[in-house]
C-alpha cells in the first residue's frame, strides 16, 4: 500500500465522520422508525416519501439545496449565525449534518422494518406483567430488534464511508477538515497519479467487502436463530 500522509489523514476524517453520523443517526432515527412503524396517520405516506428521497434524489441536488440552506441567506445559515456560530457550509459539522440527511433512510427503514415485524403482542403481553413504556422498548422491542438496529448501524457507517457528490458540494476539499476518502481518490485521479489514486481505492474496496460479509453472515445466524426460536 502506497498511502502518503494526507491519504491517513482522509481516512481518519472519514472514520470520524462515519462514527458521527452513525451514532446521531440511531438517536434520531429510531423514534423516527418507531412512529413510521406504529402510526396510522395520514402523515406516515408524506414523511415516508421524505425519509426515502435521498434514495433516488441525485447527491448534486440535494447537496445544491444543503447548500443554500445552510448558506449565509438560508434559513438554517441565519439561525447559526444568530448564535454566533457563523454558517456550515465547508465545515465538519456541516459535513455530518448532511451526512445524516442523505443516510437516514439507510438507517431508519432496517429499524422501521424490525419494529413492524415484532408486531404489539409481544409489548401487549409485558404491558399485562406492569412493565412501563420505556421499560417495555428497552427489555423487549431492543432485544427483538437487535437485527435491525445492526443492520441500520452498518449501513449507515458503510454509506457515509462511500459519500462523493454530496460531501463535496457542502464540505469543500480543504485538508484536515472536509477531504475525506472519496475526494482524496478523486483528487489523486485529476492529478493523474493512478497508484495512488489505486491504493486508496483497494482500502475502501476491501473495507466494503468485508462490511457486506460480516452483514450477510450476521444475517444468515439471525435467520436461523429466528427459524429455531419459532420450532
Amino acid at each position: 500500500m502506497n498511502l502518503t500522509h494526507d491519504d491517513l489523514q482522509t481516512i481518519w476524517l472519514t472514520i470520524q465522520l462515519a462514527s458521527t453520523v452513525t451514532s446521531l443517526l440511531l438517536v434520531v432515527g429510531t423514534p423516527l422508525a418507531w412512529w413510521l412503524a406504529k402510526t396510522s396517520s395520514w402523515l406516515k405516506g408524506p414523511i415516508s416519501a421524505v425519509v426515502a428521497l435521498p434514495l433516488v434524489l441525485p447527491p448534486t441536488v440535494l447537496g445544491f439545496y444543503l447548500l443554500m440552506t445552510m448558506g449565509p441567506n438560508g434559513v438554517v445559515g441565519q439561525f447559526t449565525e444568530s448564535l454566533g456560530l457563523g454558517t456550515l457550509p465547508f465545515t465538519f459539522w456541516g459535513l455530518v449534518i448532511a451526512s445524516m440527511v442523505y443516510s437516514l433512510p439507510f438507517v431508519v427503514q432496517p429499524i422501521q422494518n424490525s419494529i413492524e415485524a415484532i408486531g404489539n403482542r409481544p409489548l401487549e403481553v409485558a404491558a399485562t406483567l406492569r412493565a412501563g413504556p420505556i421499560d417495555r422498548f428497552f427489555s423487549v422491542v431492543i432485544p427483538l430488534a437487535k437485527p435491525g438496529f445492526i443492520t441500520a448501524a452498518v449501513l449507515g457507517f458503510a454509506h457515509t464511508v462511500g459519500e462523493f457528490g454530496i460531501v463535496l458540494m457542502i464540505g469543500g476539499n480543504i485538508t484536515g477538515e472536509t477531504k475525506v476518502v472519496s475526494v482524496q481518490i478523486y483528487d489523486h485521479v485529476e492529478a493523474l497519479d493512478y497508484l495512488k489514486a489505486h491504493s486508496l481505492s483497494a482500502v475502501m474496496l476491501i473495507f466494503s467487502f468485508t462490511v457486506l460479509l460480516a452483514l450477510y453472515c450476521f444475517k444468515k445466524d439471525a435467520s436461523a436463530l429466528t427459524v429455531w426460536d419459532g420450532k
